[in-house]
């Protein structure tokens, strides 16, 4: 059972720390929302993690070629709504900036819906059940169903532990840079490397 948790662990940190354009926008969300937004933006992207282990460690080898012939489009999608979002975060740094609106003025996203969102965006990553499947083939997580259970929970939690400190960073992020310049320059360069990203996924 050790084994498992290990095993999990080391899986969820190894597709949860290095930061794509998800993380990016985490952190941009985080820095201009309260601490619960951020939260629940991190906790979306873990849960969209342990979905992508559950179905990794139940179907095994047969996703594979399951997954081939869609994972193209969903790239593409996904490179379609990353760029939607870098658009759209700089059109509300620009729109904020030219307002003068303070932060505590500012529409808010709740949690729950920061949650779907993130869990949507990730979910459209074909290459996070393909990173889980290939560890379940190559024997990194044990087949049996109590250690499998353990080993999702696992990838679970730290997938959420590094989310949350990748939003715990956007809020220190937020407190500090409370000059109207520094959130729009901020913003500005939250979405271009959102968008250079996205487009690095299909380059």
């Amino acid at each position: 059972m050790t084994a498992a948790v290990v095993a999990g662990l080391l899986a969820g940190y190894g597709i949860a720390v290095p930061v794509g354009a998800v993380g990016a926008h985490l952190v941009a969300v985080a820095a201009r929302s309260p601490w619960r937004t951020g939260a629940g933006a991190a906790l979306g992207i873990a849960a969209a993690d342990g979905v992508y282990a559950l179905v990794a460690v139940a179907g095994g080898s047969a996703l594979v070629p399951l997954l081939a012939p869609v994972a193209t489009p969903l790239r593409w999608a996904s490179v379609l709504v990353l760029l939607a979002l870098a658009a759209a975060s700089a059109r509300t740094a620009f729109r904020a900036h030219r307002a003068g609106t303070p932060p505590e003025e500012r529409p808010v996203t709740a949690p729950h819906r920061a949650f779907w969102t993130f869990l949507g965006i990730t979910i459209l990553n074909p290459m996070t059940v393909l990173y889980f499947t290939a560890l379940v083939l190559g024997g990194h997580a044990a087949a049996g169903r109590a250690e499998a259970a353990v080993f999702v929970a696992a990838a679970f939690a730290a997938s959420a532990s590094w989310q949350l400190v990748l939003a715990g960073t956007g809020t220190l992020l937020g407190h500090a840079l409370t000059g109207a310049r520094a959130r729009l320059l901020t913003g500005l360069a939250s979405s271009a490397l959102i968008a250079v990203l996205a487009v690095g996924l299909v380059v």
